[in-house]
């Protein structure tokens, strides 16, 4: 049961229905939300798309970016973090696109598979998981408040930052010290706008703000509220607002905190209901289709009789330190954007504008938030990163061990082991679920 049809619950309904794993999402909306919320995924979330088949689909609704930049309250860059059009993963390394679109894509999908389905118009209120047997996911609906009550071997808390999911296991917030509230602007415009074609973001202490150019003829600002904010005064800085036709104008709180846990038994939290992040870099719907990839394969070995619960552990102990070390990341760029005071803002952007254009400093600022997995039971002492994405096609859904030698006591039963050629010699063996090393 997957509670939450968002970016992060449809691909994770997706991913378990491919490997033959009978699913069922539940979500309040009968459609999708209409308006813009995520847009933007980098090109390892691309892979993981391309993997479900979705490449081409995919590429009709977004569009490469070049990149980010930093700027003053002029708009005059202070740092340019460019981004490749083909990446390491085979992907541009930057897309931009509207969320609707792309969940709307993900239903599709989901309609095409036997052993998926989706419900709308279905709150969620409770659920409760025995000590043995299986647990109960009581909701009405919401248009006439008829309840039922389902039954699932496991549930996918996907239903976001105000998660009921995750108030069922009692699992609380770890506030990694980061609040603030933004104004966000989505708009149209009649004829493409003559601005840089990714994401700026302004640095100021008091007026920070970040522009970016969506899909074409849409676009998105976000500005700081430390004081009151005239939106259409302060977009005058790149386009004439009265050409542009506004979408909404909502107020956010950013936040930075991790979920405390995220599992009880087989109760899992994924996406915003399990970490919360400044949307500096981008990475917020990132964050939870790596969740998703990360936990479903494991599900359904497990749930297949192919591993026991022991592997389950993983998900939590991989998942959490790497989705801290992006959230720290993310506050980072925050914290450049808006940190110090008005009068040593010159100071700090004449310094930001020094660093980073030492040699070396855009490689570093792009590659430094995604770490390698710690040593685990599925992942030897070197840590475990990301398969060549040129070993997806062979590869596949299945799951397989390569390396060198004989494997030994496994904790998983692979579809096979492929031998690796080289020199050395010894069990250096790489398990690998998909596209993802030792389940990243």
């Amino acid at each position: 049961m997957i509670v939450g049809a968002g970016p992060t619950g449809l691909t994770a309904a997706l991913m378990l229905a491919r490997r033959g794993v009978g699913c069922l999402v539940l979500d309040r909306f009968a459609q999708p939300y209409p308006l813009p919320r995520a847009v933007h995924f980098d090109d390892e979330v691309f892979r993981v798309f391309a993997g479900l088949g979705l490449a081409g689909e995919l590429r009709k609704i977004s569009r490469p970016a070049p990149g980010m930049q930093l700027v003053d309250p002029a708009l005059r860059p202070l740092a340019t973090f460019t981004r490749d059009p083909v990446g390491p993963h085979g992907f541009p390394q930057a897309n931009m696109f509207d969320q609707p679109d792309l969940e709307r894509l993900l239903r599709r999908e989901l309609s095409d598979l036997p052993h998926a389905g989706i419900r709308g118009g279905i709150e969620v209120h409770d659920i409760v998981q025995p000590d043995a047997g299986p647990i109960h996911v009581r909701y009405r609906s919401v248009d006439t408040g008829v309840g039922g009550d389902l039954l699932a071997d496991a549930v996918l808390g996907c239903d976001g930052a105000n998660s009921l999911v995750r108030s069922s296991i009692a699992a609380g917030w770890e506030d990694l010290g980061f609040t603030q509230n933004w104004l966000v602007v989505d708009a149209t415009s009649p004829a493409p706008l003559d601005v840089y074609d990714g994401v700026q973001q302004v640095c100021d202490p008091v007026r920070a703000a970040t522009f970016m150019t969506v899909t074409p003829n849409r676009y998105r600002w976000e500005f700081l509220l430390r004081e009151p904010v005239d939106a259409a005064q302060r977009i005058r800085a790149w386009a004439d607002p009265r050409r542009l036709t506004f979408l909404r104008e909502t107020a956010y709180t950013f936040r930075g905190a991790l979920a405390e846990r995220w599992r009880d038994r087989r109760v899992f939290l994924l996406g915003d209901a399990a970490h919360l992040t400044p949307p500096f870099i981008g990475q917020g719907m990132c964050a939870g289709i790596r969740d998703a990839a990360n936990l479903t394969w494991k599900l359904a070995f497990v749930l297949a009789g192919r591993a026991d619960d022991r592997l389950l552990s993983t998900y939590e102990s991989e998942r959490r330190p790497y989705a801290k070390t992006m959230i720290r990341m993310a506050m980072l760029i925050g914290s450049v954007m808006t940190g110090g005071s008005r009068r040593s803002a010159p100071l700090r952007r004449a310094l930001l504008r020094t660093v980073t254009r030492l040699p070396g400093a855009e490689r570093r600022a792009t590659t430094v938030v995604w770490p390698s997995l710690r040593r685990g039971p599925l992942v030897g002492p070197g840590g475990g990163r990301l398969c060549p994405a040129e070993l997806d096609p062979s590869l596949g859904d299945g799951f397989a061990m390569i390396g060198r030698g004989t494997p030994g006591a496994l904790l998983i039963r692979p579809d096979r082991i492929v031998a690796a050629a080289g020199r050395r010699a010894g069990p250096e063996l790489t398990a690998t679920a998909g596209i993802h090393t030792s389940g990243l």
